[in-house]
Order: structure tokens, then sequence, then C-alpha cells
């Protein structure tokens, strides 16, 4: 019986801090859904509620393909890219796109 109480006890002593410590350094989930709209029709983008942020496009291997500069939301961009899907990136919004 002192053999497993020799045993139990510093195996409860090491991990007892572990099991007390606050996990509440996590970082916070981002709930709210996003408002940006992206339309792809041939080689033309329609995009709404970017906010004036970049509108950045990279092929499936994360290869920067372009970057478009928004003034105002609700434009319409043409982009000459060849046939593929593209990742398409506005501020944290990313979607990906088809271009045929």
């Amino acid at each position: 019986m002192k053999k497993i109480l020799f045993i139990i006890l510093p195996l409860v002593l090491v991990f007892a801090p572990a099991f007390a410590m606050d996990y509440t350094d996590n970082e916070p989930i981002e709930t709210t859904v996003s408002a940006v709209s992206i339309v792809v029709s041939g080689n033309t983008l329609r995009v709404a509620g970017t906010n004036g942020e970049d509108i950045e496009v990279f092929n499936l291997t994360g290869a920067k393909i372009t970057t478009i500069k928004t003034e105002s939301t609700g434009k319409v961009y043409s982009v000459n890219l060849p046939k593929g899907c593209y990742l398409v990136k506005i501020g944290k919004v990313v979607r990906k796109i088809s271009i045929r």
C-alpha cells in the first residue's frame, strides 16, 4: 500500500498545478458575418462591401497574382487571368473563385 502512495502522491503533486491553471488567454473567435460580396462573371470581378480595402488575388499554391486598389464599394473590376481557380482576399475575408 505504501508503494502505491509513493507512486501516486508525486504524480498528483506534479500535475495538480496544470489542472489549476486558468485558460483565459485564448484569443476571441470572430463570429461576425462579413458583408463582403464577390461575384465573378468571365474576367470581371464584382465586389461589394470592401470599405476601401485592397483586393488581393492568389493562385492555389499561394503566390500573389495581383493586387487591386479599391476606392469605393460596389464596383466592377476587370481581371485578366487565365482559366483556373484562384483565392480572392479582401481584408480578413478569403473566397475561392473560378475563371472559366
